[in-house]
């Protein structure tokens, strides 16, 4: 394998010292533009790929973000993402993803690989089966900024980015009862953290405010995945009052409840209307197509990337109250719970 090319490489074809090529490749002021553009030629013609992490050691500044994500696998995070990037490209920004596959020990590996790599800042959105957010306090004791995204812990006190997760769940329950929905179910997501702790004040809230009461067996609590939504779905059509209408915690939830409802050949919207959370890319592809709540999620990784850049700028990422930027949720309303005609009793 050919050894990779040096600064002492390209001195050496130059017949000039490594501090200079050093100097003149990071653009020193001391070196003359006639040197600058014989270095940057040589490294060119010798295919030099530059140490990020021994300038950054050397500057303190590395120009890469670390990003979060708990899957890759779901569009959601791919969306924020593809903001995250638009705004560190205009910053001269890399970005470095890791993925926690929704577990605490992942989490805390890519963390750590993150504090290695020198990121200037994490932007973060928290694993649903973490419970103990040390890892997290210790990426901001040791002064490195931190913005959460989606799910944020109010307890770190860190600048987030997220969506109005109680007004996006009462306007899908509120919708279901303008469908004519009166007997309406909520299958939900871990309740330690806040954003499904908050999906279910929404629905209860919105339940009340039509006049329609909260029955507990009407709550079946879930894990935030397709197989939980059929699980649920099915638990929900075995008690004694059969729900019309049901709000998942989010879109996968919410597929596996109509996988559900079409083995057993419930019709969907007619028998039960169903809406979830997210607008997940497959939400309008599948039939009956899904009705959901939009979280805006290009713009929520944009206002995370700003959110960062912001406050670094200020030279004490952590010296103010921490920020936090609340998206309007938007209701996105499709056949599986638009009821053309709804039918006396």
């Amino acid at each position: 394998m050919k050894a990779r090319t040096t600064i002492h490489d390209i001195a050496k074809a130059l017949n000039t010292t490594a501090a200079t090529v050093s100097r003149a490749l990071n653009n020193h002021p001391a070196i003359s533009e006639a040197t600058k553009v014989s270095v940057r030629a040589m490294a060119q013609q010798l295919n030099y790929q530059q140490n990020k992490l021994a300038s950054a050691l050397r500057s303190g500044k590395s120009n890469i973000l670390g990003v979060m994500i708990p899957s890759a696998e779901i569009n959601f995070f791919g969306s924020v993402v593809h903001g995250i990037q638009q705004i560190a490209n205009l910053h001269n920004y890399n970005i470095i993803i890791y993925q926690s596959n929704e577990l605490a020990t992942y989490e805390q590996k890519g963390l750590e690989a993150f504090l290695r790599s020198r990121v200037d800042g994490v932007i973060a959105s928290v694993a649903k089966e973490t419970v103990n957010w040390e890892h997290y306090r210790e990426v901001k004791a040791r002064g490195v900024p931190l913005v959460l995204f989606d799910r944020d812990v109010e307890e770190l006190e860190l600048p987030s980015v997220v969506v109005d997760d109680y007004k996006g769940a009462f306007m899908a329950t509120e919708h279901l009862v303008e469908q004519g929905c009166r007997r309406i179910a909520h299958i939900s997501g871990q309740q330690h953290l806040r954003i499904f702790n908050d999906r279910l004040r929404g629905y209860k809230d919105a339940l009340k405010a039509n006049g329609l009461e909260v029955v507990d067996d009407m709550i079946v609590p879930g894990t935030v995945s397709i197989e939980s939504g059929r699980a649920a779905m099915q638990q929900l059509m075995e008690n004694k009052i059969k729900p019309d209408g049901v709000f998942a915690v989010e879109d996968f939830t919410g597929l596996g409840a109509l996988q559900y409802l079409k083995t057993a050949q419930v019709k969907v919207p007619a028998e039960v209307a169903v809406i979830g959370f997210a607008n997940e890319g497959f939400s309008q592809y599948i039939t009956p197509s899904l009705s959901t709540i939009d979280q805006q999620t290009k713009i929520m990784g944009e206002e995370a990337a700003n959110l960062f850049f912001d406050l670094n700028a200020q030279g004490d990422f952590y010296a103010a109250k921490p920020k936090k930027k609340i998206l309007e949720p938007v209701l996105v309303t499709r056949e599986s719970s638009t009821r053309i005609k709804i039918k006396a009793i």
